[in-house]
C-alpha cells in the first residue's frame, strides 16, 4: 500500500501534503478546486475555531450535509484539535437525528441547507448543541461555514493527538431500534500501512497522477474512507455532491478519473444509464466496490463495459472498512467460482470462521466471521455491554455467518443478525418492525430481506393485523415514513394470517425469507 512514513496521525496528512506538494489539487467540487497548500491553513483555521469555540479535546462534532470537499477540512481541523467528527446520515428521520446528537452530545452542529428545516424541527430538544454552522446557504440565526473559518487564525493548532485517540465516531443502524456510534482511533486508520509494496496488492498502491472520485456518501465508511485513503495518497479528489449516474460518467470524461469505489446499486445505475456505452473508460485504472454482495450477472457486464481491474472489498465500520479483498485477477468475464467470494484476508486482517461457542470450524463449514486487526474498532460510544459482544479477546464478531475454502477466501452465507442490505445501507428489521407495531390495525410483524435488482435486498414487512381490521400497503408505508428514514421504509408489504415461531416464540424468519430467496444461490443477494 501506499506509504509516508511522516503521516502517523489524520492530522498529519494536510500537513505533510500541504508542505510536499503545496499547489498540487487536493479537491475538485462543482467550480471549487483546492490545493493541498489551501486544504492544510483551511483545516488549520477549522482547528482553531473549534478551540476557540471551547470544543475540548475528545468533543464530538456533527456534520450533516451530503458530499462536499468542506467535510474533509472538518475531518482534518477535529484531528488537528483532538475532537471528534460525527458525521450524520441525512436519508435519517428527524427523531434519528436528534437521538444521535443528543447520544454524541455534540457541540457543534455543521448543516447544510436541504437540512435547514429538520434541524430546526429538532433543535429544542438536543440542550448539547452551542453553536450550528452553515455549510451551504444562509440561516439569519447561524452564521456560514466560510464567515466562521475565515476568521480563525491558521497558526499550527498546539494540540498533539495520540494513537488511542478517537478521530471519528460513525453510527451504525442498531438492533434494538437505537443507532450505536461506532469510535474509529488515529491508530485505527494507518497502524496497518505497510511500507514495502505487497505482491497481489498492486491495485492498492497509488501515484502521483491518481485522480480518484468520490460518490458514495461520506456518513458512511466507504465514502469517508476512501476519501481519506484518496488524501492520503495525495490524489486528486473529485467529490460529487450526491451520486448521480449522468453526473459520474461526465466526471470520468471531464477529469480523466483513474480509481473509484463503488456499491453495487451505484453500478448497476451507472450500466442502465444510455451514456455508459458511450463514455471513454481508458483512463480508469480499477474499480473497488463492496458494502453489499454483487449478483454474477451485474458483475460480468461491468467488467464488460469498464474494462480495467476490479477488486471486491469486505468491511465493515467496527473495522473502519476493508478486511478482505478479491483482487482483479479473480475476477473474469467469464465467471467463476471465486467470483461470488468476498476474497481472502488483507495482510494485516486475520479470519476466522467459529460456531456459536467460539470454537473454529472446519474448512467449508458455516459459521460466523471474526476478525482480529489493529483496524478493529475501541468500542461502541457509552454501550460497553454490546462492545463485549462485539470484541472478545481482541476478535471482531461480524455478525455475518459464512465459510471459508481451502484456499483462505471466504464466502458470505447469510447474516447471524438477520441485517438488511439494501443499496449499501444497513438496516435493522428490529427498527422497522418497533415502527410498524405503532400502527392501530397491526397485531404482528416481521421484517426480512427480500432480492432486488436494484438494490440487491429490499425490506418487505410481514404484517398479521387485528381481527376484524383491514388497511392497505400503502397505509403501512406511509405510516412507518413518519417514523423513520425512507431508506428503511418497507418496500412492499404482504399481510399474512400468522407468524411461523419456534416453541419458544422466536419468529422464524428463515422459513419467511425461504420462498422468496428460491432460485438464489445464497439468502442474501
Amino acid at each position: 500500500m501506499t506509504y509516508f512514513s511522516e503521516i502517523v496521525h489524520l492530522s498529519d496528512i494536510a500537513r505533510v501534503h500541504g508542505d510536499r506538494c503545496p499547489e498540487k489539487k487536493a479537491f475538485v467540487f462543482e467550480d471549487r478546486v483546492v490545493t493541498y497548500k489551501e486544504f492544510d491553513i483551511n483545516s488549520e483555521k477549522v482547528a482553531n475555531g473549534l478551540v476557540s469555540e471551547n470544543v475540548a479535546e475528545q468533543d464530538r462534532v456533527a456534520y450533516m450535509d451530503k458530499n462536499s470537499d468542506r467535510f474533509y477540512e472538518l475531518v482534518m481541523g477535529c484531528a488537528k484539535s483532538n475532537s471528534v467528527i460525527v458525521g450524520i446520515n441525512w436519508r435519517l428521520a428527524p427523531p434519528e437525528v436528534a437521538y444521535i446528537l443528543n447520544d454524541s452530545s455534540a457541540k457543534i452542529l455543521f448543516v447544510g441547507e436541504d437540512f435547514f428545516g429538520l434541524v430546526e424541527k429538532i433543535l429544542q430538544d438536543v440542550p448539547s448543541i452551542e453553536k450550528v454552522i452553515c455549510m451551504s446557504g444562509t440561516n439569519k440565526n447561524w452564521p456560514t461555514y466560510e464567515e466562521w473559518r475565515d476568521k480563525q487564525s491558521d497558526s499550527i493548532c498546539d494540540r498533539k493527538p495520540q494513537l488511542k485517540d478517537v478521530a471519528i465516531q460513525m453510527y451504525t443502524s442498531g438492533t434494538t431500534g437505537n443507532p450505536k456510534g461506532v469510535q474509529l482511533t488515529h491508530d485505527n486508520f494507518y497502524s496497518s500501512r505497510n511500507p514495502e509494496p505487497q505482491e497481489g496488492l498492486e491495485w492498492s498502491e497509488w501515484t502521483e497522477d491518481e485522480v480518484q472520485l468520490v460518490t458514495a456518501p461520506t456518513f458512511h465508511i466507504g465514502g469517508a474512507g476512501s476519501g481519506i485513503g484518496g488524501l492520503y495518497a495525495s490524489a486528486t479528489n473529485v467529490v460529487l455532491k450526491e451520486f448521480d449516474p449522468t453526473a459520474v460518467l461526465n466526471a470520468i470524461n471531464d477529469y480523466g478519473i483513474t480509481k473509484i469505489f463503488m456499491v453495487p446499486a451505484m453500478m448497476k445505475m451507472i450500466l442502465d444509464n444510455p451514456l455508459s456505452r458511450e463514455t471513454n473508460y481508458s483512463t480508469i485504472k480499477y474499480i473497488s466496490y463492496g458494502a453489499s454482495p454483487i449478483p454474477l450477472d451485474l458483475l460480468k457486464e461491468a467488467i464488460e463495459v469498464f474494462q480495467c481491474g476490479f477488486i471486491q472489498l469486505y468491511g465493515m465500520t467496527e473495522t473502519t472498512g476493508s478486511v478482505t479483498y478479491l483482487p482483479p485477477e479473480d475476477h473474469s468475464i467469464e465467471g467463476n467460482e471465486r467470483m461470488k467470494s468476498a476474497g481472502k484476508a488483507l495482510p494485516h486482517c486475520e479470519i476466522k470462521i467459529v460456531d456459536e461457542k467460539g470454537k473454529e470450524v472446519n474448512t467449508k463449514d458455516v459459521g460466523e466471521i471474526i476478525v482480529r486487526t489493529t483496524s478493529n474498532m475501541i468500542g461502541y460510544w457509552n454501550l460497553p455491554e454490546e462492545t463485549k459482544k462485539t470484541l472478545k479477546s481482541g476478535w471482531l464478531y461480524t455478525g455475518d455467518a459464512g465459510f471459508m475454502d481451502e484456499d483462505g477466501y471466504v464466502f458470505v452465507h447469510d447474516r447471524v443478525k438477520d441485517m438488511i442490505v439494501s443499496g449499501g445501507e444497513n438496516v435493522y428489521p428490529a427498527e422497522v418492525e418497533s415502527a410498524i407495531f405503532g400502527h392501530e390495525m397491526v397485531s404482528d410483524v416481521a421484517v426480512i430481506g427480500v432480492p432486488d435488482e436494484n438494490w440487491g435486498e429490499a425490506v418487505k414487512a410481514l404484517v398479521v393485523l387485528k381481527e376484524n381490521c383491514e388497511t392497505s400497503e400503502e397505509d403501512i408505508i406511509n405510516f412507518t415514513r413518519q417514523k423513520i428514514a425512507g431508506f428503511k421504509t418497507p418496500k412492499s408489504v404482504d399481510f399474512i394470517n400468522e407468524l411461523p415461531r419456534n416453541p419458544s416464540g422466536k419468529i422464524l424468519k428463515k422459513e419467511l425469507r425461504k420462498p422468496y430467496w428460491e432460485g438464489f444461490e445464497r439468502a442474501i443477494n
